[in-house]
């Protein structure tokens, strides 16, 4: 299957730089560029993307907003966000997350990390890797509001077990492993969770799970 790319960046040469790279890609096809948030928010629901890959800094809207309104959406619901941010602006990441984004990356990255992370949001995963996101996360979560309905207290202890282990960034392979459960059961799990705490995805576990105490800075 194809995947639908919307590229949503204020700077020209850098969509027209994007687009190129994700036309190379057979799997792939650029269905419009937005200049700003607004726009992104607007092609979003014209062309129903797959993915939108979304700078954070841009006018009108930023793209944290602009990923807000999209994941807020109804007929949006299929729609995943991977925003670019750069070093300078780690604390944005946070707030993507709590907006809704599947995942991010850094603007420097090299173009078949880019490629692999548009297939890895698409098919529904976040893009989250372990130590480094978890510690940032940890670093910028110290009183927000709760971006999911519920909280870990309604989950039962097995679950509470697999959400402190997705915070760490495991993957339901690793997550099996670490419980001696397999991928599958694994898996299931984590939809359960996702399920009980109305959860977009993965990153929002990781999210709620700082946030509710369950994993606390220093434990990853």
């Amino acid at each position: 299957m194809t995947i639908r790319v919307l590229l949503a960046d204020d700077q020209t040469l850098v969509r027209a730089a994007f687009a190129m790279l994700v036309e190379s890609a057979r799997d792939m096809e650029v269905v419009g560029q937005a200049g700003t948030g607004r726009e992104a928010v607007e092609l979003a629901r014209a062309e129903r993307p797959d993915l939108v890959v979304m700078d954070i800094r841009m006018p009108e809207l930023d793209g944290i907003e602009a990923t807000r309104l999209i994941a807020a959406e109804e007929a949006l619901d299929g729609v995943r966000v991977l925003v670019l941010t750069t070093y300078d602006t780690d604390e944005h990441i946070v707030e993507a997350l709590r907006a809704g984004a599947s995942g991010f990356l850094v603007k420097d990255t090299r173009p078949a990390e880019l490629l692999d992370a548009i297939r890895t949001v698409a098919a529904g995963e976040s893009l989250l890797s372990p130590g480094p996101t978890a510690r940032l996360i940890a670093r910028f979560l110290r009183t927000p509001p709760v971006p999911v309905a519920g909280g870990p207290e309604c989950l039962s202890e097995r679950e509470r077990e697999v959400l402190a282990l997705v915070a760490r960034g495991l993957n339901n392979t690793e997550v099996g492993e670490a419980l001696g459960l397999s991928p599958l059961t694994a898996k299931t799990h984590v939809s359960r969770i996702m399920g009980k705490l109305g959860a977009r995805d993965r990153a929002q576990l990781v999210v709620v799970a700082y946030e509710s105490g369950l994993v606390t800075p220093g434990t990853v």
